[in-house]
């Protein structure tokens, strides 16, 4: 089976993002397939290559960049909520005349429209968070 996910809560101040990642896992382990992993709201924080948890805590963007390499993964983060938010790929940051991108590379910025391509081509979908 084909899953797509969304998550729009902050991987710092809920539990969602963990939620996720466990979910994906444990999708990827009984053989069915992500097409899409899509950060929204909130949830584009997870993106940030600059974040850094402390040590007993697990580093929620870097298990997602894993996990991408991993399985070959398409993760995205909406551009919108990102930009919003100063969470900024390579691109955006010439863009907008900035000094730092700090989008992991693993992460792709985009818009709503490939949020509502994997409810297309997914057969089931699920979202964590508010």
């Amino acid at each position: 089976m084909k899953f797509a996910l969304a998550i729009y809560a902050s991987p710092f101040t809920a539990q969602a993002s963990q939620t996720a990642l466990s979910f994906a896992r444990a999708l990827l382990a009984q053989g069915h397939s992500l097409y899409r992993v899509f950060f929204y709201q909130d949830g584009v924080y997870t993106g940030n290559s600059l974040a850094t948890p402390p040590q007993d805590e697990q580093g929620l963007t870097q298990a997602w960049r894993n996990l991408a390499r991993e399985h070959h993964l398409d993760i995205v983060v909406c551009i919108a909520a990102a930009l919003r938010r100063g969470v900024i790929d390579p691109e955006e940051a010439n863009r907008y005349g900035l000094d730092v991108a700090n989008l992991a590379p693993e992460f792709s910025l985009s818009g709503l429209g490939q949020w509502v391509d994997a409810a297309v081509h997914a057969d089931r979908l699920v979202t964590f968070g508010a």
